[in-house]
């Protein structure tokens, strides 16, 4: 692994994910429930944050690496994982949006895995369905982890709650969408 930027905010993302979870099991003298939403929420921000970050690094820097194209995807996709048991936990997130995003989240690696021993990586390249996707679920995760009125006006568990719904819905969409992609060229 090339001990580079990029992937150095890569890592950090992966740091990230247990203190996701860490943090509602401090003391509630430590930190009260409010508290520790808050705290959740900016980590989790911070890694959606480093999720950028290190792909924009590693392009102005010029610092792509195999490591890199590897676990950034990897890291994504832990860091939602992560605060979506979280969020099923808390009874936040209904089971069944948890099983499909997660669900999909597993099927979707193992095929381009899959294609990617094929030869055919590209078949199954991120669409834009999938970047919406993953933009709502940004979105929706940290406004459920806050579960507070967000400038004091806007109900963060009932937008969070519409927009972790949406996403599910596309969820499922861009994964019919890969495999109908990718299916004929496992076939040939």
């Amino acid at each position: 692994m090339p001990l580079n930027l990029p992937n150095l905010v890569t890592l950090l993302r992966i740091v990230l994910i247990p203190l996701i979870v860490g943090v509602f099991y401090l003391p509630d003298a430590w930190l009260s429930g409010e508290g520790k939403n808050i705290a959740a929420t900016a980590i989790f921000i911070i890694a959606a944050i480093t999720d950028w970050l290190d792909g924009y690094l590693a392009r102005r820097l010029n610092q792509m690496s195999a490591f890199g194209a590897f676990f950034d995807p990897v890291a994504d996709k832990l860091v939602v994982v992560g605060a979506l048991i979280v969020l099923l936990t808390l009874g936040r997130v209904d089971m069944v949006v948890g099983l499909i995003i997660i669900g999909r989240e597993i099927a979707i690696s193992a095929l381009r895995e899959w294609m990617a021993q094929l030869g055919r990586a590209k078949s199954v390249a991120v669409a834009y369905i999938g970047k919406l996707k993953t933009v709502l679920q940004m979105v929706a995760i940290p406004l459920l982890l806050f579960e507070d009125l967000l400038f004091g006006v806007i109900d963060s568990h009932a937008l969070g709650t519409v927009l972790i719904y949406i996403a599910a819905v596309l969820t499922v969409i861009s994964m019919l969408y890969y495999l109908r992609r990718a299916l004929p060229l496992a076939q040939g």
